[in-house]
C-alpha cells in the first residue's frame, strides 16, 4: 500500500509548533481524533534512537491503546521520522511559510482499515493539533499532572 500524506498549516511561530508537537504536557491535549477520545499519558525522548509512547483511550473506558515508536531522524524545528512499534514508517516535516508553519505528515498505512479511514483519522488528529496550537492552548493550559 502506498504511503498516505496529511497536512495542515498552523498559524503560530515555528518554535511554538515544535514545542507543542513534542512536549508530552501538550501532546496529551491534542493527540486524539475525536471528542470521545483522549490521550491520558504521553512520554517522549526526542532524539535518534529515542522512543515515544502516547496512550489513546476512549473516554468511556471501552478501549485504549499505546501509539509508540522509535525515532530514526530528528532535525530540530524541521523534520522528524520514526518507525512505529509495528514496523510502519512515519515522517513529519515542519516548514515556515508566510501563512504559518506547514506540517506535512506521511505514514505507511496498516492493512486492516481502508486507506481513506486512516487518512481521515490521522488528519483529524493533525487538525486537533492545529486548533490546540493556534488557540486551544490558552483555554486548556497544561497542568502539573499531565
Amino acid at each position: 500500500m502506498n504511503p498516505i500524506t496529511v497536512e495542515t498549516t498552523v498559524r503560530a511561530p515555528l518554535l511554538k509548533v515544535w514545542q507543542y508537537w513534542n512536549d508530552p504536557a501538550h501532546i496529551v491535549r491534542w493527540a486524539f481524533a475525536s471528542d470521545d477520545w483522549e490521550a491520558p499519558a504521553a512520554a517522549n525522548d526526542l532524539r535518534v534512537g529515542g522512543t515515544f509512547t502516547t496512550t489513546m483511550a476512549a473516554k468511556d473506558k471501552s478501549s485504549s491503546f499505546d501509539f509508540s515508536g522509535t525515532y530514526t531522524i530528528v532535525e530540530e524545528h524541521a523534520r522528524i521520522a520514526y518507525d512505529m512499534s509495528d514496523g510502519r514508517h512515519v515522517e513529519i516535516a515542519f516548514a515556515e511559510t508566510p501563512e504559518g508553519v506547514h506540517v506535512t505528515e506521511t505514514f505507511d498505512p496498516e492493512g486492516e482499515n481502508p486507506a481513506e479511514m486512516q487518512r481521515a483519522g490521522w488528519h483529524a488528529i493533525l487538525e486537533n493539533f492545529r486548533t490546540y496550537t493556534e488557540d486551544g492552548a490558552a483555554a486548556h493550559p497544561p497542568t502539573a499532572h499531565s
